[in-house]
């Protein structure tokens, strides 16, 4: 029996969490790893990883114009990219009439706006092999939302709703797009890679307050492992029919299906009224 070939695998943000996860999990079944990091000193950790397998580039997903020539670069020097995981992006927690506009702008910019330009970057590549697969780390907070978290929500129910509608838009040309919904997971997104808005309305504080406490004291404490996270995507990677969705994580797995059944409920509790808006037959 023949093994899957190997791949050459694009991972942005692979400095920590979840993305050096992914990297260990793929240099460790042969593949090929080109891994972006925003530090000239964080470079040489990741390269040392494999030194022979893995590619460090500089790169902040934010800064738009660098990222085409950087995947021109990359399909050029190191060879042709067969699956990009977008891992890049970071946690905001803070009430929405707290949170300043410019905390959202940034959230945007790196979670959805730089995720889409990697997407962008690859997919004219992807698309003339007729072959590729796109991953898109989003979050169970793209499909369920808590107090205090409506910018990181916000962005993530964007990714969400960008990586479905993109699967049905390469479905013909061979490519894969598969969004990645972890739950809490034992990674820096609660703790230093975490933006906290300054609190200053006492309205919100028997709401928010346990809410902000509880997050910090149980981080580094999730019940899940991104070792474990990382072993699941690689099979996804395998799969000649990747998921569209995938959820990681058993709280993540509670809260949707909790989710989807109260939806189901208003739903059905208001269908005279979303039906009465027709034109009459």
């Amino acid at each position: 029996m023949t093994s899957p070939p190997k791949k050459t695998i694009l991972i942005t943000g692979v400095s920590s969490g979840f993305g050096r996860a992914f990297a260990k999990a793929a240099l460790a079944e042969g593949h090929n790893v080109i891994g972006t990091v925003r530090k000239e000193t964080d470079l040489a950790a990741f390269t040392a990883l494999s030194p022979h397998k893995t590619t460090g580039i500089i790169l902040d997903v934010s800064d738009f114009d660098a990222i085409p020539p950087a995947i021109t670069q990359i399909e050029q020097e190191v060879g042709a990219i067969d699956v990009l995981i977008n891992n890049a992006g970071y946690g905001h927690e803070g009430l929405l009439e707290e949170s300043p506009l410019q905390e959202l702008q940034d959230q945007f910019s790196v979670n959805v706006f730089g995720a889409v330009a990697m997407i962008k970057a690859v997919l004219p590549y992807m698309r003339q092999r007729k072959s590729g697969h796109i991953l898109n780390v989003t979050s169970m907070g793209g499909f369920i939302t808590m107090p205090g978290i409506s910018y990181y929500c916000g962005s993530k129910f964007a990714l969400e709703g960008i990586s479905e509608a993109l699967a049905k838009e390469v479905a013909g040309l061979g490519i894969h797009v598969t969004a990645i919904e972890p739950g809490s997971f034992r990674t820096d997104w609660a703790g230093r890679s975490m933006v906290r808005s300054e609190r200053h309305i006492p309205d919100y504080n028997d709401l928010f307050d346990p809410i902000r406490q509880a997050r910090q004291n149980k981080s580094g404490q999730q019940a899940g492992d991104p070792q474990k996270a990382a072993q699941a995507l690689m099979q996804i990677i395998k799969s000649p029919n990747p998921p569209v969705h995938l959820l990681l994580g058993r709280d993540a797995l509670a809260l949707v299906r909790g989710k989807l059944d109260d939806l189901q409920r208003e739903i059905s509790a208001w269908e005279h009224i979303t039906t009465s808006t027709d034109f009459a037959e």
